[in-house]
């Protein structure tokens, strides 16, 4: 499974690589820093679905590195 479906692998401040809605069909990877989690469930097929520093918004298909505390 995918670790970007499991919101416990999902914090605010994870470098990522989120899928946007309109890139659902090319599967374009978009790289950030999450904001803030949009999903609430603990976890979900298609990835979790968070909001970037920047605004934008998509599903977590990679996770580039752990947060630093």
């Amino acid at each position: 499974m995918n670790e970007g479906n499991d919101r416990k692998n999902i914090k605010p401040g994870l470098s990522v690589g989120i899928v946007l809605k309109q890139d659902q069909r090319n599967g374009k990877i978009t790289q950030g820093i999450i904001k803030k989690i949009l999903t609430n469930s603990s976890n979900h097929p298609h990835g979790i679905k968070v909001q970037l520093e920047n605004g934008q918004v998509g599903r977590v298909k990679e996770i580039h590195e752990t947060v630093v505390e």
